[in-house]
């Protein structure tokens, strides 16, 4: 008898123990309300199609919320393919590469390579910095985002042009905007773009640290859209801050949550459901919820994808000559490697490339 309950005391201990190891969301109880109303209608009344409003935005908040189903997920990648093979072009829009970035983020959400849809590569093009730069600098900011979302196989150069041209375009005030003036939502969005590799560069996290402060700086907060909300409190997921607890964010929090009406959000103050503000605002509370448990980035899709190619010889493969260049890196032997290589030489994510990125690779290559 008494081994019998020295067994069920155990076993309540060591369900105790797993429990409290388990995240838990730190959203304040009528955020997560709000959320998980949102969450409900979105996810009962979408049925996606290709585009920014129900489509991509929607797809990707409800997939990394884990609300969308298997059939909503079909439903999306058929639609794309569709729309794609109707194209005729991995080129969705002659002058806005961003519809492109949109589309490889909605689909690497749903575990889909983008690099073969229908036979056509909707990652190549964002790959042609003019294409990309053509559009300006929304169109860069959204590429890189594209591009980390599975680390997709390109020249590291790409990405170096990328980030060179958007730390280039930082106003001195630590803003971004589409010309001179200051933009939240342009801010925000290129803080997301870059927070990636700001551990491994101090030029880019200066440029992170800059735009914070102006961000903190921000006067008339209650007068931002819950567009620019949403944009912001990514920005600060992107770094590791769950805006919903950091004082910092607060503000922008509650000036989110302003816009609040039945089953999602209003464009304007005291105006009636929008299709848009609600589906940026999802995203943005999921992209806090991912946060506060401990999660990969919004945008972050390396936690359910096998895409990423750590090729450093960038001879299309990987190999144990990849391996050996990191651990020549780590013997500080004459291997010199850019901010974007550091980033994915960090295999561990730990902020640094050490022998524990080189077993980690080996491991890899032993699957």
């Amino acid at each position: 008898m008494r081994i019998k309950i020295r067994k069920i005391i155990s076993s309540v201990i060591v369900f105790v123990l797993v429990i409290c190891a388990l995240p838990a969301s730190a959203l304040s109880a009528d955020i997560k309300s709000k959320y998980f109303e949102t969450e409900k209608y979105l996810s009962d009344s979408l049925s996606p199609q290709v585009g920014s409003i129900g489509g991509e935005w929607a797809v990707i908040g409800l997939a990394r919320s884990g609300k969308l189903n298997d059939e909503q997920k079909q439903t999306y990648y058929e639609a794309v393919k569709s729309y794609v093979e109707a194209n005729g072009s991995a080129k969705l829009n002659n002058r806005k590469s961003s519809d492109n970035s949109r589309v490889v983020l909605a689909l690497s959400a749903i575990g889909k390579n983008a690099e073969n849809i229908g036979g056509y590569n909707l990652v190549e093009p964002l790959t042609d910095f003019d294409y990309v730069k053509k559009q300006g600098i929304n169109g860069v900011i959204w590429a890189l985002i594209a591009l980390d979302s599975c680390c997709y196989h390109t020249s590291n150069s790409i990405r170096d042009d990328l980030i060179g041209e958007i730390c280039g375009s930082q106003h001195p005030d630590g803003s971004w905007g589409l010309d001179e003036t200051a933009d939240p939502d342009v801010t925000g969005m290129a803080v997301q773009a870059i927070a990636p590799y700001r551990q491994y560069d101090d030029k880019i996290q200066n440029a992170v640290d800059n735009a914070f402060a102006w961000i903190h700086n921000l006067n008339n907060i209650d007068s931002l859209s819950p567009e620019s909300c949403a944009q912001l409190i990514v920005a600060a997921a992107y770094n590791g801050i769950i805006p919903d607890v950091d004082e910092r964010f607060l503000c922008i929090i509650d000036c989110l949550i302003r816009y609040s009406v039945e089953n999602g959000f209003s464009h304007t103050l005291n105006g009636e459901y929008n299709q848009m503000a609600t589906e940026q605002a999802f995203y943005a509370l999921t992209a806090c919820e991912r946060v506060s448990r401990g999660q990969a980035a919004l945008y972050d899709m390396t936690d359910i994808s096998n895409f990423e190619v750590l090729d450093f010889d960038n001879d299309g493969i990987e190999s144990i000559n990849d391996v050996a260049i990191i651990q020549r890196y780590v013997a500080e032997f004459a291997v010199d490697f850019s901010t974007v290589q550091k980033k994915s030489a960090d295999i561990n994510k730990n902020g640094r490339i050490d022998i524990g990125d080189v077993t980690m690779y080996q491991q890899r290559l032993a699957q």
